[in-house]
């Protein structure tokens, strides 16, 4: 909305400022001031790959970038000129998925990991005095103890002698260059490479509840630049997990599998910590450059902020607490007390008086309230309401704030995007606790438990808010609709009951299980076919058919036909039956046990979510915080798109147009106002605040400025709604890529989907 104003100061203030008295300070909030993100426009592109580019990062000083491509090779570039230095050939023979300067090493040294499984160190001072063509270096280190794809690179600011790989084998090493500077081929006759520091290849969680039992394929990693002994690491569930370095087991081999270390916290949404949502996984995690934030990106979801430390305001949740968030008889014994007005300044420069916030709050709830009733603008309202909720809730008394949280969850309601129905529950569960005899938080609360198929649930609630106002028509038709939808659940479950009609299993739950029943057998060699991640291998026989009418779909990107699937073990005769019978209880029944005898552990809930791009077509879809202060979150899409939302109201500043496809790749310049982007398009492209005007939505030569922001985000939320119905989604399509690799029928120079 163009009458909300920014939380960072007029920057001719700050300007004044640094003329008079320079300071580091300044030019950081400087870097990414909110007039400069709104003039984001691409400045140039850079172009030396032959694939996708799928890594990208930059040298301590800014002064160079490096890539990573699908054409096998790592190029480097001049910062100041914008002209490529060196691109070197690196024998990899599958896709490069992460690169990294070693700090300390006046950038000679480059590491890179790729999906052959193997982590590769080259010095570019060896291509000095080369022909421009000679460009094959022999790798100074070359590690080849992962058995899966490399998916990410760690580095330690001001160590030259480490690099920490994770793998979607599910364990992360540590790879030290003053021990060894080579290892054999997993599971060799001899290998016995001690330099595993994670081995979460029996880390999985289905649940907060569940205990871990599946392999956490890792995707992501991060070490704090304030704190290198915290380990952040990310992958194939909902769960990110904090690991402090100092307190984990000593480097060890991979020939046993070895039960998942204690980690310091767990950090997932709450409403995505529940059993059942077996396609979610995490494509990015990092921390905020201060080291007290994380950021979390989710396959087919959206991106999510939370706090590292467990300080005020924080919410640690436990399973039980997820149940008590839809449960009526919740007591709400945390009631709240009228705040307090804060005076403390906020980014240098004192608040405007508490009168004026309040009669700005007032204004913007108005705006929403007015948005709600006529049905129009909603996104924009929602917008409002988080100004007022996530910049000035300690400013406004508790009435205005109830009133708040109430609209923005029926804004939510109304709009229906992606788990927009468990923000509403939020909202007026914090109404409740302000007001616990509110007829709108208990009307609205019903409204939002119906949304989410939890019917008892939210009768209690429509119940109770019809005793609140009998006269109210919309409640009375409320209870008679969840009446309804509770008849007509019951009816279909006899029915389901009396003719005896087994389950029908998704195609996640089938390769969740068969890797459940194959845990005792990775504890031997790879030659063996045991303690390899190929162990319980499954054959997918398919026929497919695509007929002249069907064909690509041009408004979907996507192909059409049909499919048949047959799934057994490899040795096995006898397909895999996608039913649930009698044999199969008992493996419910030991699981139910374990769930009974494992003492789960709390994990951090979110603080903010960044909605409206597009995160289903690829696995190293990044989002990261932008500037030395990390004051703005970016994140690239599906359609080809980056998005910037202001952190602390999760308000949206600026979509640009950045891939013809796919964009995976945001990287800023470590001090100025310069972001690199890459995805699918072989090209990198560099933004810059040279924009002549300020706007919400920018163009360049992947494509042209979209004027209907809304448009674009709509249609985001509708891929991810069908990705989610998709019961062949793309963990089906990361095995059969998988089995392609082993087989040999890898093709390096496909762009990277997943």
């Amino acid at each position: 909305m163009d009458n909300l104003s920014f939380h960072d100061g007029n920057i001719f203030n700050l300007l004044h400022t640094r003329s008079q008295d320079p300071s580091h300070e300044v030019d950081q909030r400087m870097q990414f001031h909110s007039s400069l993100v709104r003039r984001l426009s691409q400045e140039q592109e850079l172009e030396g790959h032959q694939g996708c580019v799928n890594a990208l990062a930059w040298n301590s000083n800014g002064s160079l970038l490096i890539s990573g491509s699908d054409d096998l090779r790592i190029n480097i570039w001049n910062y100041s000129s914008r002209k490529l230095l060196h691109s070197i050939d690196t024998g990899h023979t599958a896709n490069i998925f992460c690169t990294k300067f070693v700090p300390e090493t006046s950038d000679e040294l480059v590491v890179s990991g790729a999906g052959d499984a193997e982590v590769r160190l080259f010095n570019t001072s060896r291509l000095s005095g080369r022909a421009e063509d000679d460009n094959a270096i022999i790798p100074s280190a070359l590690y080849q103890c992962h058995t899966r794809r490399v998916k990410k690179l760690a580095v330690e600011p001001g160590n030259p002698n480490v690099v920490w790989s994770a793998s979607e084998d599910g364990t992360l090493r540590q790879h030290d260059f003053r021990e060894s500077t080579s290892c054999p081929p997993a599971g060799t006759a001899h290998q016995e490479c001690r330099s595993v520091l994670l081995d979460l290849r029996s880390g999985a969680k289905r649940a907060l509840a569940d205990p871990p039992k599946q392999t956490l394929s890792l995707k992501s990693c991060d070490i704090s630049a304030t704190r290198p002994h915290l380990l952040l690491v990310g992958g194939s569930d909902a769960f990110a997990r904090l690991y402090d370095r100092r307190m984990l087991p000593p480097l060890a081999s991979s020939r046993k599998r070895m039960p998942p270390p204690p980690c310091v916290n767990y950090f997932c949404p709450m409403h995505l910590s529940e059993r059942g949502r077996t396609n979610l996984h995490l494509t990015h995690v990092t921390f905020s450059p201060n080291g007290e934030e994380v950021l979390l990106s989710y396959s087919g979801e959206h991106v999510y902020l939370m706090n590292v430390n467990n300080g005020t305001g924080i919410m640690q949740y436990t399973p039980g607490d997820v149940d008590n968030l839809f449960s009526f008889s919740n007591n709400l014994h945390d009631v709240e007390s009228p705040p307090q007005v804060s005076t403390t300044p906020q980014n240098g420069f004192h608040r405007s008086s508490n009168a004026a916030t309040v009669k700005k709050c007032t204004e913007l709830v108005e705006i929403a309230k007015w948005s709600l009733e006529e049905g129009t603008d909603v996104f924009y309202a929602i917008e409002a309401a988080n100004e007022v909720l996530d910049a000035h809730s300690n400013d406004i008394e508790s009435a205005l704030r109830h009133e708040c949280l109430c609209t923005r969850a029926a804004l939510l309601l109304k709009r229906k995007w992606k788990n927009d129905a468990h923000m509403a529950v939020r909202d007026c569960h914090n109404a409740r606790r302000i007001d616990a005899s509110s007829f709108k938080a208990h009307y609205y609360m019903s409204e939002a438990l119906q949304q989410l198929g939890k019917c008892k649930e939210a009768l209690d609630f429509a119940t109770a808010a019809q005793q609140m106002n009998p006269s109210d028509a919309d409640i009375v038709a409320k209870v008679e609709s969840i009446k309804r939808d509770l008849q007509a659940a019951g009816a279909e479950k006899n029915e389901e009951t009396g003719a005896g009609t087994t389950r029908v299993l998704s195609l996640s739950d089938i390769l969740y299980r068969s890797e459940a029943n194959s845990d005792s057998s990775h504890d031997m060699s790879r030659s063996e076919r045991e303690d390899s991640d190929y162990d319980e291998e499954l054959e997918l026989d398919i026929q497919t058919s695509l007929s002249d009418d069907e064909g690509r779909d041009t408004d979907s990107n996507s192909m059409r036909g049909s499919l048949n699937l047959r799934i057994h073990r490899v040795g096995d005769d006898k397909p895999m039956e996608n039913t649930v019978d009698n044999a199969s209880s008992g493996t419910a029944s030991s699981s139910q046990n374990d769930r009974t005898s494992y003492q789960p552990e709390g994990a951090i809930d979110m603080k903010r979510r960044y909605v409206g791009h597009c995160n289903v077509g690829t696995d190293i879809k990044q989002a990261s915080f932008l500037g030395q202060r990390g004051e703005y979150i970016a994140s690239g899409s599906d359609d080809g798109r980056w998005f910037i939302w202001e952190k602390q109201t999760g308000r949206l500043m600026k979509v640009l147009v950045g891939d013809e496809s796919v964009l995976n790749c945001i990287q800023c310049h470590p001090f100025d106002s310069v972001v690199a982007t890459s995805g699918i398009d072989n090209t990198i492209k560099i933004w810059s605040p040279t924009a002549s005007v300020p706007s919400i939505v920018a163009g360049g030569s992947a494509g042209p400025a979209t004027a209907n922001v809304v448009e674009v985000m709509e249609s985001n939320q509708q891929k991810l709604s069908r990705n989610r119905e998709n019961p062949l989604s793309v963990e089906l399509m990361q095995r059969f890529r998988m089995q392609e690799f082993a087989e040999g029928n890898f093709h390096p120079f496909e762009c990277t989907q997943s």
